[in-house]
């Protein structure tokens, strides 16, 4: 009674052997599960006549042919295959995708179907490969492998770089732009700042206008001036030389102005004495001051050069090329022997070394003025400043090699700082050389008052200090001599500064004292009161460029008499 009827030709379905062939795949539940059921035998009794015997319902996985028509059980067909070539009636729908059959049959189906274990769901192949009737594959079958796509990668690098590539170009062109624009800015810049620094220095070509409102600027305005005295030693011949170096910062003019020996000067004890005799005996500070006073500058120190040092110091700047005015004899030849070639010949561009230029610049023909040799001597200068460095460190250098005990008025740096800016000077061709007029008496005359003390020296500008005492022009016109000396002392005892302004050209009558600035004044009228003249004879007016008041002596004026 247990035992089961199969009314299907078919084996058991326990049977292993033929499991493959008893179950077919029916679909996926809910849960993506595949589900199976038996595969129906077909009894004898109900085949139709058409279909063979012993076929059953299903398919061959691994079969490559074509499939024999089978009866129709359901119409559903998960695989999508072709209907049989000869169809019976159809049979009563079937819930459950079975045959016609009895009520045991259906019971036994149900029974006989059943979950496979999970398995991954089969790939959908396109319904055009199926149409095509290609075979059809299970998932365990094969697996799929995703292998890199190389020319993918290779074109999202040649995207990247084009990119990039494209980006660096258009930085490469705004850097270029903002370079060129910069560069015309600056030359734009530069341009400008050139012709307005020609046209504000007066050297710009069309504008004469310009050019002579600024030079007369620069003449009547405050100048800046620097100046050192040199004074040179003859150590075998004997004698000094005097002269001033002015840098004027202002104009950008450097000069050498020449000082005569018998330039009259006041010692410290406000004696008359001249420049050869206060160099002798006061010393460069006490001749240092006694120039001030007369010239009315500000000398800052002073450099005493005696003749070795100058030998050294032209051998140190390689010679020296100037206009020789005279031929010079060697002073090393004994007199009385047989006249040989000068030392020094007369010529343009003589190239002269170091004892060659002592000799050039130390010489002074029988029969000529001081006047001929200072001139030399101021010549023999300029060559060396030519030929100095402009740089002040190598410049300094050259002073330190020439290995001298310095005054302390001026250092080696000090020293060397000044002579290269003199050297820039005198190599741009903005350097000359004055003499400074003197009479017979060694005072100064209108001429060198007006050209030297005041355009070159610019000894108007000097303003003293209110405890300064104040500078005092004598000019005696009472046709008696001894009447300056009685003058000078009165306004020495009563702490005057004593200048002298020289002698008149002709006797005057009436005494004189002119101030010029308003603040003087009162200075004037003291002036006056000291050497016993009236105040009446106060007036302003022009006085000399070395002095804050002028006084002219009159014959009304007897010093005290």
């Amino acid at each position: 009674m247990n035992d089961r009827y199969d009314g299907y030709s078919g084996s058991y379905s326990g049977d292993a052997s033929n499991t493959s062939d008893q179950y077919e795949l029916v679909g996926y539940d809910e849960y993506g599960q595949p589900v199976y059921r038996q595969v129906p035998q077909q009894p004898a009794q109900y085949e139709y006549p058409q279909a063979p015997q012993g076929q059953g319902y299903g398919y061959d996985p691994y079969a490559t042919g074509q499939q024999p028509p089978v009866p129709s059980y359901d119409t559903y067909d998960p695989y999508g295959a072709g209907a049989p070539a000869q169809q019976g009636p159809p049979p009563s729908y079937d819930p459950y995708g079975a045959g016609a059959g009895t009520g045991q049959q259906r019971v036994e189906e149900q029974t006989a179907t059943a979950h496979i274990p999970a398995q991954a769901a089969p790939r959908t192949e396109p319904a055009a490969r199926e149409r095509d009737g290609a075979p059809e594959y299970r998932t365990e079958q094969f697996s799929f492998v995703e292998e890199p796509d190389e020319n993918s990668e290779d074109v999202i690098d040649w995207l990247k770089f084009t990119e990039s590539r494209t980006e660096r170009r258009e930085e490469a062109r705004r850097r270029g732009r903002s370079r060129v624009v910069a560069l015309v800015v600056v030359l734009v810049l530069c341009v400008t700042g050139g012709v307005g620094y020609l046209w504000y220095a007066g050297e710009l070509p069309g504008f004469g206008a310009a050019d002579s409102g600024k030079g007369a600027a620069d003449t009547a305005g405050p100048q800046n001036r620097d100046v050192i005295v040199v004074h040179l030693h003859n150590t075998k011949g004997g004698g000094t030389s005097t002269a001033l170096l002015v840098n004027n910062t202002t104009t950008k003019q450097g000069t050498t102005v020449l000082l005569p020996n018998s330039l009259a000067l006041t010692d410290d004890e406000g004696s008359a004495t001249t420049l050869g005799k206060s160099v002798d005996g006061d010393g460069s500070s006490g001749t240092r001051d006694a120039i001030d006073t007369v010239l009315g500058t500000d000398v800052e120190g002073t450099w005493r050069l005696d003749t070795p040092y100058l030998n050294n110091l032209v051998e140190l700047v390689g010679n020296i090329d100037i206009d020789t005015n005279a031929d010079v004899p060697d002073p090393a030849a004994k007199s009385g022997k047989k006249a040989t070639s000068p030392l020094v010949k007369k010529g343009k561009q003589q190239t002269l070394s170091g004892p060659m230029a002592v000799a050039y610049a130390t010489y002074r023909a029988p029969g000529e003025s001081e006047t001929a040799q200072l001139m030399r001597f101021g010549q023999v200068m300029q060559g060396v400043l030519r030929k100095l460095s402009s740089d002040p460190h190598a410049a300094t250098v050259t002073v330190q090699s020439l290995a001298q005990i310095l005054d302390p008025s001026l250092g080696e740096k000090d020293l060397g700082a000044f002579l290269a800016k003199l050297a820039d000077r005198a190599k741009g061709g903005d350097y000359k050389t004055a003499l400074l007029p003197v009479q017979q008496d060694g005072t100064l005359s209108e001429q060198a008052t007006d050209s030297v003390v005041k355009d070159v020296l610019g000894g108007t500008v000097k303003n003293p200090g209110k405890d300064a005492s104040v500078r005092v022009g004598i000019k005696n016109a009472t046709g008696v001599k001894a009447r300056t000396e009685k003058a000078r002392v009165t306004l020495v005892n009563g702490g005057y500064t004593f200048v002298d302004a020289g002698t008149g050209s002709a006797p005057q009558a009436a005494s004189q004292v002119t101030y010029q600035d308003a603040d003087r004044k009162q200075d004037a009228v003291e002036v006056a009161k000291t050497l016993g003249l009236p105040t009446s004879a106060v007036r302003k007016g022009k006085t000399v460029a070395n002095a804050d008041v002028s006084v002219v002596l009159g014959q009304n004026y007897t010093g005290g008499q």
